[in-house]
């Protein structure tokens, strides 16, 4: 079993101490994840550079929603999905996208579902999308910064989603009720 230390802000090591503050300000309370990123606090530094990178990209609440949970759920996160469920509810996004994702069943535009298969297939070949795939992707309205964009999104999903499956990050409590497994 490779449990690793869920840090506190008392208990982080001292570089990852002011990252914790920053995370307890934005969350309320310290994410079970963040504790146990603290113990790298370069990786705790870049996985919250890229989620704000990312959170301000050019996608919607709904596109940046189907970007995490297509990425969780391909992982098998047990701790993302449900916390990612939970944000898409604070983020206002309409629960129909949310229960696709989490269910697998398709998209409730065909818009969101090209983005569903090009991060789908992003993960999947590891970066090596057809030109058709590509050529579906922009004929359902997005664009080159869109495409790289995904990838984004994706650097922070690794780092979060394989350190949940290292670490067995308990889900935080107010995810709980989120609760997912794969199917």
């Amino acid at each position: 079993m490779n449990k690793l230390t869920i840090h506190t802000i008392e208990s982080a090591p001292r570089e990852s101490k002011l990252l914790l503050e920053k995370s307890r300000k934005a969350f309320g309370r310290v994410p079970g994840l963040h504790g146990v990123l603290a113990e790298a606090p370069g990786l705790l530094d870049a996985y919250q550079v890229l989620h704000g990178l990312f959170q301000n990209s050019s996608f919607n609440n709904d596109e940046l929603t189907v970007v995490w949970q297509t990425i969780n759920v391909e992982h098998g996160c047990h701790y993302c999905v449900p916390a990612h469920t939970g944000i898409a509810n604070m983020m206002q996004v309409d629960s129909a996208i949310t229960e696709a994702l989490r269910n697998q069943t398709p998209m409730p535009n065909e818009k969101l579902q090209a983005l569903h298969t090009t991060t789908l297939a992003m993960v999947r070949s590891r970066g090596r999308l057809t030109d058709a795939e590509v050529e579906t992707f922009y004929a359902a309205g997005y664009n080159k910064q869109q495409l790289l964009e995904i990838i984004l999104g994706l650097s922070q999903k690794v780092i979060s989603n394989y350190v949940n499956a290292i670490a067995e990050t308990p889900v935080d409590t107010p995810f709980k009720k989120y609760a997912w497994t794969k199917q």
